[in-house]
């Protein structure tokens, strides 16, 4: 993981260095020299909440294609269906 720091002022000039850091890692935006903001991919931000996700979100999730699922495979058994009708 990459830590970036950007002032206020490369931050308005530059926002795309920004962006592209944050894919890496943190990048700590100061005021004044002193750390105001932090700004994170939004996959780091929801694994840091513990946001849910919706399934396909976190199938494209980087290194996703490297878990093993074992799902069961489920048997499904059609009927038709008795409405009560008489004859």
């Amino acid at each position: 993981m990459t830590v970036t720091t950007l002032t206020s002022r490369e931050l308005n000039q530059d926002i795309g260095r920004a962006k592209r850091a944050a894919q890496h890692g943190p990048v700590f935006i100061t005021d004044r020299g002193k750390p105001a903001h932090v700004l994170l991919s939004i996959e780091e931000y929801r694994r840091l909440t513990g946001e849910p996700r919706t399934l396909g979100e976190a199938l494209a999730m980087p290194g996703a294609a490297d878990i093993d699922l074992d799902l069961p495979k489920l048997q499904f058994q059609w009927r038709i269906p008795d409405f009560g009708q008489k004859d």
